[in-house]
C-alpha cells in the first residue's frame, strides 16, 4: 500500500507534460498545466504541498503566477489564508520589494506592507525550485515583513540547477517531484 505522498507523486507525474526544447533548445520543460486541468491530480498536488508542514503555518505565500494557483487550491483544502507574492509593480498599496538575480539581469517580488499580523507563519508555495532565486527572494521578503518562513514547498525541483543548495540550511524545503 502506497503512502498518500507516493500516490500524489504518481498521479501528478502521470499528468505532467514534458516538452523538449522549450523555452529554448536543450531545455526540457515540465508543464504542470495538465495537472491543473485534472481535478483529482490538482487536488492531490495541493494536499501534498501542505502535508509535510501541517500545523506549522498560518498562511500560504503563493509566488506569482503558478504559485498563486497552488496556494489558492491548498488554501481551499486546509483553510489557511493566501499571501500574494507579486512581481514588481502589480500591488496597489504600500509594498516591500525584494530584488533577485536572473540569468541575464534582475527581477523583483513585492508584498503589501502589513498584510499579515507580525509573526505570522508563511509557507511559501511555488511550482518549481530551479536556481532558488525566486523562492529565496520570497523568503527574504517574508522575513523583512516581520513574518516567519514556515518552509518552502514546490511541485518540482530541478536538482541540477542547485536551488536547494543556494537556499542553504535556513529553510525546510519540500519538493513533490525531483528531476
Amino acid at each position: 500500500m502506497n503512502s498518500p505522498l507516493a500516490d500524489a507523486r504518481s498521479l501528478v507525474e502521470s499528468h505532467l507534460a514534458v516538452i523538449p526544447d522549450f523555452p529554448e533548445p536543450g531545455v526540457l520543460f515540465r508543464d504542470l498545466t495538465p495537472v491543473f486541468a485534472d481535478g483529482p491530480a490538482f487536488h492531490a498536488l495541493a494536499e501534498a504541498l501542505t502535508a509535510p508542514f501541517a500545523g506549522r503555518f498560518d498562511h500560504l505565500g503563493g509566488v506569482e503566477a503558478r504559485g498563486f494557483l497552488l496556494a489558492g487550491a491548498a488554501s481551499a483544502l486546509c483553510g489557511a489564508g493566501v499571501l500574494t507574492v507579486r512581481k514588481q509593480g502589480k500591488l496597489p498599496r504600500a509594498v516591500l520589494t525584494e530584488e533577485y538575480d536572473l540569468e541575464y539581469g534582475t527581477a523583483a517580488l513585492e508584498v503589501h506592507e502589513g498584510e499579515l499580523p507580525p509573526g505570522s507563519r508563511v509557507l511559501i508555495v511555488d511550482d518549481v525550485l530551479a536556481t532558488g532565486g525566486t523562492v529565496g527572494a520570497a523568503a527574504r521578503l517574508v522575513e523583512r515583513a516581520g513574518w516567519v518562513v514556515a518552509g518552502i514547498s514546490v511541485a518540482i525541483e530541478l536538482e541540477d540547477l542547485g536551488g536547494r543548495a543556494a537556499l542553504g540550511d535556513r529553510y525546510e524545503v519540500f519538493s513533490l517531484l525531483q528531476y
